[in-house]
């Protein structure tokens, strides 16, 4: 018994830092909160058990119409969304659309702690009681049945299951050829623009105190650090919430407090249901956007280490290799273990 006390002590200890950890990134998106315009606040028409979508965007016209159509025809009922000094008309086009209501954020992105400062202000303000996706612009959510049942009936199976959150690996799509030709036209879906992608390996670890999950591989890893797999893109996400105000993300979507909710994911081979974060940050414009970013430096804490990285991709190189799998659709990821089901297919209609 006198082994438990110490072990109880560091316990209460942990968490009491979790709690003030979580208060005082909630208070950083309370004081975000003030440095949003409003450029098109339609929050008005949001309609209880509404589903909602938040996302921080800079310069995006080459995903923005195909993020709407894909969120919208999963059933989200509104979008929440901040601009931050785009100059390629993506705040004029946001702002004509009827369900999205636009901020812009004039501040630095990386001092909002890569935009989650600035979501994290519109969620607690707007998302309590609803269902949230909060997810990047080249980032289309998808999960098992999702062509056949849509997010309204995915959050009432997780809400009869007990389980707040889902979780989802951002799968990164790339081309056969060099990152500045995409296989397909501006018009076809992403999987057809991009339809390839690393199947494995992928690894997965927690990381007290929080319990946060890390999951690294695949393809970014393999071509642009493979001597520093530490240094990869951490590829575990929880971007569909039933937000409560008391949740903040930690570290982009990677991580949320409570820490509860970073169990709700482990990663490949997890058997519950789960997604995947299609990721089109390999458009033709990669190269280009890659070469803006070296001279911003805005999203990474330290610019100066991924210095190289930006500028491999902004050479536009060919990701491709003997390896690569092109995609086909989610029974093909469900198959390839690298999203997971649990009783969700077995309730379908």
């Amino acid at each position: 018994m006198t082994g438990d006390r110490p072990n109880a002590v560091r316990r209460a200890w942990s968490a009491y830092r979790q709690r003030w950890k979580r208060r005082k990134l909630l208070w950083r998106c309370l004081r975000a909160g003030g440095e949003l315009t409003p450029l098109a606040d339609r929050t008005a028409a949001i309609q209880p058990g509404d589903i909602l979508a938040f996302a921080a965007v800079r310069n995006e016209m080459l995903r923005l119409p195909q993020f709407l159509d894909h969120y919208r025809r999963l059933g989200v009922g509104h979008f929440l969304m901040v601009d931050n000094a785009s100059t390629d008309g993506t705040d004029g086009f946001l702002r004509d659309q009827p369900d999205v209501s636009l901020w812009r954020a004039a501040g630095g992105y990386r001092a909002s702690r890569f935009g989650m400062d600035w979501l994290g202000a519109l969620l607690f303000r707007h998302g309590h009681g609803h269902w949230c996706v909060t997810a990047d612009a080249d980032e289309l959510l998808i999960y098992p049945d999702w062509d056949r049942r849509a997010l309204p009936d995915l959050v009432s199976h997780l809400e009869a299951v007990g389980r707040p959150a889902l979780g989802a690996m951002m799968l990164d799509l790339y081309p056969r050829g060099p990152l500045d030709r995409a296989e397909a036209g501006p018009e076809a879906p992403p999987t057809e623009q991009l339809p390839w992608f690393d199947a494995a390996p992928y690894r997965c670890a927690v990381v007290p105190p929080k319990r946060n999950r890390i999951l690294r591989g695949g393809v970014r890893e393999r071509v642009f650090f493979p001597d520093a797999p530490g240094r990869g893109p951490t590829l575990n996400k929880l971007p569909l919430v039933r937000w409560n105000r008391r949740y903040v993300y930690v570290n982009s979507t990677h991580s949320l407090l409570p820490p509860r909710l970073n169990d709700e994911y482990d990663g490949p081979g997890d058997p519950r249901l789960s997604g995947i974060l299609l990721h089109s940050k390999f458009l033709p414009d990669s190269a280009a956007r890659a070469a803006e970013e070296l001279r911003r430096g805005q999203h990474f804490i330290d610019p100066g280490l991924y210095r190289p990285y930006h500028q491999a991709v902004a050479r536009a190189p060919v990701l491709w290799h003997d390896g690569s799998v092109r995609y086909r659709d989610w029974r093909q990821l469900l198959d390839l273990g690298l999203m997971g089901a649990g009783d969700w297919l077995a309730t379908g209609g």
